[in-house]
């Protein structure tokens, strides 16, 4: 197989019931400098690339750089993946889809204050497995629109909220092609928590009560939001 794949071939192959795993793996500096990335990509330092690709799933996987060489290159080889021809650079010339993040800064995330189950549960997904470094921001919901450089996520309207019976981790996932059963079946927990159908998964009553416990006893969110992060470390760890 070419270890390479066009923009055009990668924009249709976004598109199929199967789509790859797009990984992001500039260089730190490019990455931070940088005030746009690939829609659903992942964000992974190519420089501790031993240390995440054991804990990639078994997808097809396509990496890029700037411009689609060494770097992407070299991380293709290593993960017996496909590299991005000409990088993001030229996925923007040929009109792919991108996403705004701020300039000098990883990722960055906002949604409401008070945080209890979903805006903990996706903060947690999106440090696991998307971005590592990302930043989170909970302001009251009134301001969460108003937030620049901020992609919003759990609030009507937002491409990360709730979409029919799913939750927001749930759109995490199908966004992100985080195909991994241990997430699905946690995903399952968070919906019947978040959503109070409790029928759906015996663990939610569990999750349910300890996230309004937490909510109760820790009055800062950012507090709140390591708190959970152990809680739904242990959670995977079980559905593992």
């Amino acid at each position: 197989m070419d270890a390479s794949i066009t923009a055009a071939e990668l924009k249709q192959s976004l598109r199929t019931s199967t789509p790859p795993l797009v990984i992001d793996v500039r260089r730190n500096a490019r990455f931070l400098e940088s005030p746009y990335f690939i829609k659903g990509a992942l964000r992974r330092d190519p420089e501790r690339l031993e240390e995440w690709k054991r804990a990639l799933p078994n997808a097809d996987i396509v990496v890029y750089c700037v411009h689609g060489h060494e770097v992407s290159q070299n991380a293709a080889k290593a993960l017996g993946a496909r590299y991005l021809e000409g990088g993001i650079e030229h996925w923007r010339e040929e009109g792919g889809e991108t996403i705004a993040k701020p300039v000098g800064a990883p990722t960055r995330w906002v949604t409401r204050e008070r945080p209890k189950i979903d805006r903990i549960a996706c903060p947690w997904l999106i440090r696991r497995f998307i971005d590592a470094d990302a930043k989170f921001l909970y302001v009251p919901a009134a301001q969460v629109k108003e937030t620049a450089e901020a992609i919003p996520f759990d609030v009507p309207g937002a491409e990360f909220g709730h979409h029919g019976e799913r939750c927001s981790f749930d759109a995490f996932i199908e966004q992100f092609n985080l195909r991994d059963a241990a997430l699905d079946r946690l995903a399952r927990i968070v919906r019947a928590a978040d959503t109070h159908r409790l029928d759906l998964a015996p663990e939610a009553a569990g999750l349910l009560a300890i996230s309004t416990g937490l909510g109760k006893t820790i009055a800062d969110d950012h507090a709140l939001l390591e708190h959970g992060m152990a809680v739904y470390d242990a959670l995977y760890a079980a559905c593992r």
